[in-house]
């Protein structure tokens, strides 16, 4: 491993770190608490730091390779949730509104009951004109790419 990819596996692994700690600042300091899908875009950052940071200990490739991985499938996420947030399409049950032109009104209480504090499908924050989860989806694909390129080129 050269110290420019080294360095640059740092960077990225680092970058995967900010993305957690930006979301627990927009959570508890900006009081916004996530989704369900807002969790499942953390969740692949926290591969990604590891094992960066696995890659950076050891410089095994096949971690740097996962380190890619994690922050490409969280833009992914992130690509789906920008779909469910601007009502392309529909989000997971458990966290998005549906159709209620032919339920009861008994019906509609207990969804209503049932449903999660935090909807999938509403933006509680926009920069731009973009949400929370389009910037996830737009960084974290860069930076997957970002990381396939490091592997490749800087060796």
């Amino acid at each position: 491993m050269t110290l420019t990819q080294k360095l640059a596996f740092v960077a990225l692994t680092g970058f995967s770190v900010a993305m957690i700690l930006g979301a627990w600042g927009f959570e508890f300091i900006g009081e916004m608490p996530p989704c369900k899908l807002c969790y499942y875009q953390r969740y692949p950052h926290w591969l990604a730091a590891g094992a960066g940071l696995l890659a950076i200990l050891t410089g095994i490739g096949v971690f740097a390779y996962l380190a890619a991985a994690g922050a490409a499938a969280s833009g992914f996420v992130g690509l789906y949730h920008t779909g469910v947030e601007r009502k392309w399409w529909e989000g997971p049950s458990t966290c998005t509104s549906s159709d209620v032109s032919n339920m009861s009104a008994d019906d509609l209480f207990n969804q209503i009951m049932q449903a999660p504090l935090v909807r999938c499908d509403e933006i509680p924050w926009e920069l731009f004109g973009l949400s929370m989860a389009n910037y996830n989806a737009l960084l974290s694909l860069g930076a997957g790419l970002l990381w396939i390129y490091a592997i490749k080129n800087l060796t």
